[in-house]
Parts: C-alpha cells; sequence; structure tokens
C-alpha cells in the first residue's frame, strides 16, 4: 500500500531499528517506546487489523507469534511480557496495518493507562 508508513518500513523505503527480519515478517524498535523494551511486529504483506484476520493468512500471524515467542527467548524475558494489538480507532489503532507491540521490562498495569 503506497501511503501505509509500515510498509515503507517493511520494504525498507524508511529504516528503522531492526530486531527481527525475514521474508515473510519484521519486528522493529518503536520509536515512542512504552516500556523498556518495545518492540513492533509487523507482517510485511498489508492487512489492515487483526479485523482481517482469517484462514488465508492465520499461517503469516502463526509465523509472527512464533517470531516474538522466539525473540522473548532471546532478550531473556523471563519475568513477562505482554503482546497487544490494536483494533479500528476506538481500539486505539494509529497505523493502518496490523502489529503487535511486544512490551517488557517493567510491570505492566491492567487495565493499560
Amino acid at each position: 500500500m503506497d501511503d501505509c508508513i509500515f510498509c515503507k518500513i517493511a520494504s525498507g523505503e524508511i529504516p528503522s531499528n531492526k530486531a527481527y527480519e525475514d521474508d515473510k515478517v519484521l519486528v522493529f524498535h518503536d520509536i515512542a517506546p512504552a516500556a523498556p523494551t518495545h518492540l513492533l511486529a509487523i507482517p510485511k504483506a498489508h492487512i489492515q487489523s487483526a479485523e482481517e484476520v482469517d484462514e488465508r493468512n492465520a499461517e503469516l500471524i502463526g509465523h509472527l507469534f512464533a517470531v516474538m515467542a522466539k525473540l522473548s527467548k532471546d532478550l531473556k524475558l523471563d519475568s513477562g511480557f505482554r503482546i497487544v494489538t490494536n483494533i479500528g480507532q476506538d481500539g486505539g489503532q494509529t497505523v493502518g496495518h496490523l502489529h503487535f507491540h511486544l512490551l517488557a521490562g517493567r510491570q505492566l498495569a491492567w487495565p493499560p493507562g
């Protein structure tokens, strides 16, 4: 998608501080971290939000979660972490490309504030 910032990051048009990349997904450091560890995990294929996840892209989403689990081990996030996705305006989604926040490194409250 031409105007999607995450598509531009995935293609390398906009630089990012990468934590992981393969041919299907990219994980990079958030530029405005809400926790000591704050990564954004995205599929390289444009998917608007989790609302569009279905059997056609379920394998890709499973791969994305496997990557986040591997990163949590590699980064030794042994005391816990949170994975969050926002859907739509009322859900707090600010970029129209499916992405997951991986947050760790401090006590995370619920509900988030």
